[in-house]
């Protein structure tokens, strides 16, 4: 199996429906699973939640992937050859869009203290906080959320599973910098 795509549920149902409603209207060419780990009696975490399914998955390529997403027409299928083509790569984030169609800013640089006083002091945007990169072509980055978190097998293999320690937020930033350490990138996917 090439790609399992795991949602975390908590006391989303229907958004949740809708999220696997359009992996079904745009589905990958590959063979895929969809895992949902359903977080709404006993809730574990975020982290804990995916890694609940990151253990059930048969796919090579682990697509973590928010409840309230809706996925594009082609959209998995550019992750998916994305990261199959690059082997270098150890995570690939997609571009996300807000309800109107607008970007939503995806991804960051590691935090630093000297970044913090370059955003907040100097006014220097995009340094400390979530920024959308300026290209139109895959980019190199420290960090992507993990609204749509694709971990390729190399990262599987060298990096594991993410740490459940955070409960829910900055596990992807933590991934990201786990993966870089191991020698792999991390790339947003503007045209996924």
């Amino acid at each position: 199996m090439d790609l399992s795509i795991i949602i975390v549920n908590y006391k989303t149902p229907e958004l949740v429906k809708a999220c696997v409603a359009s992996i079904k209207k745009y589905p990958p060419n590959a063979i895929y699973e969809v895992i949902v780990i359903d977080n709404s009696i006993d809730n574990v975490g975020f982290a804990r939640g995916n890694n609940i399914g990151i253990k059930k998955a048969k796919g090579k390529y682990i697509l973590l992937l928010n409840s309230d997403t809706l996925v594009k027409k082609g959209s998995l299928d550019k992750l998916l050859e994305f990261a199959k083509s690059h082997s270098n790569a150890g995570v690939v984030g997609a571009r996300l869009l807000n309800k109107d169609g607008s970007l939503q800013e995806s991804v960051s640089h590691f935090p630093t203290i000297w970044s913090a006083i370059r955003e907040y002091w100097f006014g220097e945007k995009g340094n400390f906080g979530l920024y959308i990169p300026k290209s139109d072509m895959p980019t190199e980055v420290d960090s992507v959320v993990g609204a749509a978190f694709l971990i390729t097998p190399q990262a599987l293999k060298k990096v594991g599973v993410l740490n459940d320690k955070y409960f829910m937020y900055f596990e992807d930033l933590d991934y990201c910098r786990k993966v870089k350490k191991a020698g792999l990138k991390v790339y947003y996917l503007p045209d996924a």
